[in-house]
C-alpha cells in the first residue's frame, strides 16, 4: 500500500489531441479525514469521453477543470479512514473521487458498492453513469416504444452498448454502429443486435438504407460528424434523435460544422434533443433499480476493459477513447485490493 497520495493533475490545456505535456502527478501526504469525512483508497478509476470536453476553459454544463487542479473522475474505492458513522472502514464505495491514489469525501453522491451484484468495474459502467445515461437518454429523452427501429452509434461503447441491450429488452429492432469485425461481431453474438454496421469498411449511409429501408425511429448519437448526417437521412415521421455526445470531434482544433442534413428533422416531422444524465439525479434509484434486476437476471451483458499500469498510465488510456481501442467500459486500474 502506497504511504503517499499520488495525483494527476491539469498541467495545460491541449490544444487537439491530449498528450504528456497535458498532465502532470504530483505527490503529498495521505489526505486525513475531517469531522464527517472518510478517506478512501481509489482502486478504480472510470475512462469517459466527456472528460475530453472537461478540459476545455469554455462555458459547458460543469466547470472546467482548472490548470493544477486534480483530473475529474468517478472511482471506485475501498474506505481507508473514516470519521462518518455512514461509511466503515473497509466498504467499497463509488463517487467523484478523480485521479488519485485517495481521496477525501463527505458522503455527497457516494454509493456504497455491493460486489455480491457485479464486480467493482462494473459500478462505473452499468451501474454507473454509463447505464444511466443509457436508461434515461433511451426511456425519457428517446421515447422509446416497443416494436420501434433503434439506430446506437458507438455501439460497442460503455453506453452505446447498454442503450441496444436496453432497447431489445423492450421490443425493439437494434441497428448498432461500430468499428470493426470483432465489435460487430460481438454486438451481434453476445449482446443481440439485430444488425451491426462496421464504419471502418463500409459506407454507413448505404448500409443504413439496407438495413432500415423505411426508416428509423431512434437514433441516439454518441459519435457526431457524418454517422449523424447519414442517420437523419434515414429517419422516419416522428423519430426522435437522442444527442449523448460527438466523439468525433473532441480533439478538432476548428469549430465544427452542424448537420447538413438537419432539414430531415422538418420534413419527417422529427426532434433532436441533447441531455446530460447529471439532470436525472434524484431520478437513478429507479435506473439502479432496474439495471441491477435486468443484470441480476442475465438479462444485460457487462463488460469493462480493465487496463493496468496505475497513475501513470491515466494519459495513455484516456487517449484509447478517440482510438476507438476499447470495448465495452474503458477502467483504469489504479491500486490493488
Amino acid at each position: 500500500m502506497t504511504s503517499v497520495n499520488r495525483q494527476v493533475r491539469l498541467a495545460k490545456r491541449p490544444v487537439g489531441r491530449p498528450d504528456d505535456s497535458t498532465w502532470e502527478i504530483t505527490t503529498e501526504p495521505v489526505p486525513v479525514p475531517g469531522d464527517g469525512q472518510f478517506t478512501v483508497r481509489v482502486h478504480y478509476v472510470s475512462l469517459d469521453p466527456a472528460m475530453r470536453g472537461w478540459l476545455n476553459d469554455v462555458r459547458s454544463y460543469v466547470p472546467p477543470v482548472g490548470i493544477g487542479e486534480v483530473m475529474r473522475a468517478h472511482a471506485v474505492g475501498r474506505v481507508h479512514a473514516s470519521k462518518n458513522e455512514k461509511y466503515a472502514v473497509g466498504q467499497l464505495v463509488s463517487g467523484h473521487f478523480g485521479v488519485c491514489d485517495y481521496a477525501v469525501s463527505d458522503g455527497t453522491d457516494v454509493l456504497v458498492v455491493d460486489e455480491e451484484l457485479a464486480p467493482a468495474p462494473a459500478w462505473l459502467g452499468a451501474l454507473g453513469f454509463p447505464g444511466m445515461t443509457a436508461y434515461f437518454g433511451l426511456l425519457d429523452v428517446g421515447r422509446m416504444k416497443a416494436g420501434e427501429t433503434v439506430l446506437v452509434s458507438g455501439a460497442a461503447g460503455a453506453v452505446g452498448s447498454l442503450v441496444g441491450q436496453i432497447a431489445k429488452l423492450n421490443g425493439c429492432r437494434v441497428i448498432g454502429i461500430a468499428g470493426g469485425p470483432e465489435k460487430c461481431s460481438w454486438l451481434t453474438d453476445e449482446l443481440g443486435f439485430d444488425i451491426a454496421i462496421d464504419y471502418k469498411s463500409e459506407s454507413v449511409g448505404r448500409a443504413l438504407h439496407a438495413a432500415a429501408p423505411e426508416g428509423i425511429d431512434i437514433y441516439f448519437d454518441n459519435v457526431g460528424g457524418e454517422i449523424l448526417n447519414s442517420a437523419l437521412a434515414c429517419l422516419r415521421r416522428g423519430s426522435r434523435v437522442v444527442l449523448c455526445g460527438a466523439i468525433s470531434g473532441y480533439n478538432a482544433t476548428d469549430p465544427q460544422p452542424g448537420p447538413s442534413r438537419y432539414l430531415s428533422l422538418l420534413v419527417n416531422r422529427a426532434s433532436m434533443s441533447g441531455f446530460i444524465v447529471f439532470d436525472y439525479l434524484e431520478r437513478f434509484p429507479e435506473a439502479m433499480a432496474a439495471m441491477s434486476e435486468w443484470i441480476r437476471r442475465g438479462l444485460i451483458v457487462t463488460r469493462e476493459q480493465v487496463e493496468t499500469g496505475g497513475i501513470e498510465a491515466f494519459g495513455r488510456t484516456l487517449t484509447m477513447l478517440f482510438d476507438g481501442a476499447n470495448t465495452g467500459k474503458l477502467v483504469l486500474r489504479m491500486n490493488e485490493g
